[in-house]
């Protein structure tokens, strides 16, 4: 006998529907004014210290958005980077699954590991103002190669040096992964290595 699989609603109430509330990372599915469609928006936790206990507190800042045809072209890279996200037992929690025509109808949370949720938010600071298919591709692949720890570091010279030095990370580390014009023939050697 088969084992019945859960919906996307059904999944996300049984397993996930508040562990976003401690997860190191978010990605939130929802609407925004100014898009049509969905809009992904990444979110990292941030710790700060209280004056009175001296208890850890987390929250979120906003890490970048997705939405539209950056969005459509960057899914399929999206999908194996979720994957590898599980819960404390090592069990996946199929995350992938969410990126799809019927995840992008629900409106949720869904928690991220570090790793996952660095390279996630790595690939959309450095997707914006890219609107090459090719481009954007070998960025999100190169950057889903990174370890755990590249990730990390790139993520934090990306957002944590001041608005000078991070637009300047994001613009070298952008040149490095997939260069800097739409037509230069490495992108296509590069793609065709990685594919």
């Amino acid at each position: 006998m088969t084992k019945k699989k859960l919906t996307l609603q059904e999944l996300f109430d049984k397993t996930l529907k508040n562990r976003w509330r401690t997860a190191p990372f978010v990605l939130r599915f929802t609407e925004l004014a100014d898009h049509t469609g969905t809009v992904l928006v990444i979110k990292e936790r941030v710790e700060k210290e209280t004056s009175e206990s001296g208890k850890k507190l987390g929250s979120l800042r906003d890490r970048g958005t997705l939405y539209g045809e950056n969005l459509k072209i960057l899914s399929p890279r999206l999908k194996p980077i979720l994957e590898q996200v599980v819960d404390d037992g090592g069990v996946p929690l199929d995350l992938q699954r969410f990126i799809s025509q019927e995840g992008f109808k629900l409106r949720d949370n869904l928690p991220l590991d570090d790793e996952a949720g660095a390279k996630i938010a790595l690939i959309v600071k450095l997707q914006s103002r890219l609107h090459n298919p090719d481009r954007l591709e070998l960025l999100a692949r190169r950057v889903q190669r990174f370890s755990r720890e590249e990730a990390a570091y790139w993520l934090g010279r990306t957002t944590h040096y001041g608005a000078d030095a991070n637009r300047w990370a994001v613009s070298g580390l952008r040149t490095m992964l997939c260069g800097t014009t739409n037509n230069d023939v490495g992108i296509t050697r590069q793609l065709n290595k990685l594919r």
